[in-house]
């Protein structure tokens, strides 16, 4: 239920990205936005799982229409200043939606029922439709050449494929035909895309920008949230209510700290950029929020104490968080800013997705580790299971281990997971800094303009 729309929003979003750039912004804008609400709003009525893992497919599709045509119409309006402005604004409603998310899914399906997870997304959607139909303009690359379909098709099928054997790796082991293959068959599929995009007169991606430093180090950026931040949305969660026993309300309160700063620091970030160049904002953020990390991890088992490295985890990830939308559709000329976001967030969510699959694999091994000491061999679906925060599920499998041995190897292995997340981080940081920074000759023809 959680991966199928990250599967189709992360595999689809280059695509809606050319095509808001070919047919027009504001239409792929409008039409995504009015399937997001209608298939968000069918979710909670359909008659078994499989129906609802269908529309989830479908309402990452819509999430990536939206999500790129908004973006790819913003770039067209603002530039300079007011650009940084804007994306950092909506940095900041990303992180309104980050803070409060948790908190108010967890006091809905508390006091409404989780149907309304969706009926109020759905809601929100469907009013926003006729604000974009009023308030933006259409736009369009001029000459609206034809969408590179066959690219389309084989990008969209090879990071679909590396998304799933990302999702099912956790569980299956990297040896599991389950995972072999769809891994081997995305390989496959972003060679052929390789080879279609160099022979295209007009392709979805533009294999040229890859000798842009620039460009690069934003899909480094794109990256880097996930091993800082993203993680830690599934990952504390599942124990504030899997393994410590509190309810969604109080599990999403408790996640209010992490995500709180993303309120502010967006928007003070965007500021910050008046003085101080990209490259400094996002690598030192990302350098605050290792920190932040290996606090945690000493913390991670105080629940008096841990709010406050949560606090700076969030801070930190809040100034890239702010300018990586903007900065992604300023490293490439205007016309392509559709094919910039897509490619931007699609890089996004394939490394969410693999971060995921890291860090669940190394989880499950420690905790494996952890219990052998006290309870002899697991198997690997067992401390898989832990490792999401399914204590109880656990606790039955092997009734001879005490509930506290169990939460003492979830403790211990979250430890050392959070410590090997603030080195991630820090490399990242390091990478940014090389890749990010502006040549001195490019610095000084801009400032001439």
């Amino acid at each position: 239920m959680i991966n199928a729309y990250l599967l189709t929003y992360g595999s689809t979003t280059l695509v809606a990205g050319r095509l808001a750039d070919l047919y027009g912004r504001r239409r792929v804008w409008i039409l995504g936005g009015v399937l997001f609400s209608i298939v968000t709003g069918l979710i909670p009525l359909m008659p078994g799982v499989a129906w609802m893992n269908a529309m989830r497919l479908l309402q990452g599709m819509a999430a990536a229409a939206a999500f790129a045509g908004a973006m790819a119409s913003l770039a067209q309006v603002f530039d300079g200043r007011a650009r940084a402005k804007v994306f950092s604004l909506i940095g900041t409603t990303f992180g309104a939606g980050a803070a409060g998310g948790p908190l108010l899914a967890g006091g809905l399906i508390d006091g409404l029922g989780w149907e309304w997870v969706f009926y109020l997304p759905a809601l929100l959607a469907a009013l926003t439709v006729p604000l974009v139909a009023v308030a933006s303009v259409e736009s369009k690359h001029p000459g609206s050449p034809r969408l590179d379909w066959l690219g389309a098709a084989t990008f969209t099928c090879a990071l679909g494929s590396l998304t799933y054997a990302m999702i099912v790796l956790p569980e299956y082991g990297a040896l599991h035909a389950k995972t072999l293959v769809p891994l081997l068959l995305s390989v496959i599929l972003l060679a052929a895309f390789i080879a279609v995009e160099r022979s295209h007169r007009t392709p979805l991606l533009d294999l040229g920008l890859l000798r842009n430093r620039r460009f690069v180090g934003v899909q480094v950026l794109a990256v880097a949230p996930a091993f800082c931040y993203v993680v830690l949305l599934v990952l504390l969660p599942a124990g504030f209510i899997g393994v410590e026993g509190l309810r969604p309300s109080e599990a999403g309160l408790a996640m209010a700290a992490l995500s709180a700063p993303l309120l502010v620091v967006p928007l003070a970030s965007g500021h910050l950029l008046r003085w101080m160049p990209a490259q400094v904002l996002c690598c030192a953020g990302l350098l605050i929020a290792a920190a932040g990390l290996a606090w945690l991890a000493q913390a991670v088992d105080a629940p008096s104490q841990r709010w406050l490295p949560m606090l700076v985890i969030g801070i930190g990830i809040g100034l890239p968080w702010g300018i990586m939308d903007g900065l992604a559709v300023s490293v490439v000329a205007r016309e392509q800013a559709g094919m910039a976001a897509g490619i931007f967030n699609a890089m996004r969510l394939a490394g969410d997705a693999m971060a995921l699959a890291i860090v669940g694999i190394m989880l499950s091994a420690r905790i494996g580790a952890h219990l052998m000491r006290e309870a002899g061999p697991v198997a690997r679906a067992t401390s898989h299971k832990l490792s999401v925060g399914d204590l109880a599920g656990v606790a039955q499998e092997l009734p001879g281990v005490s509930r506290t041995v169990l939460a003492n190897a979830y403790l211990q292995a979250l430890h050392g997971q959070l410590l090997i997340l603030a080195a991630a981080t820090v490399v990242c940081a390091v990478v940014l800094w090389y890749l990010l920074r502006e040549e001195r000759a490019t610095a000084q023809a801009g400032g001439g303009q």
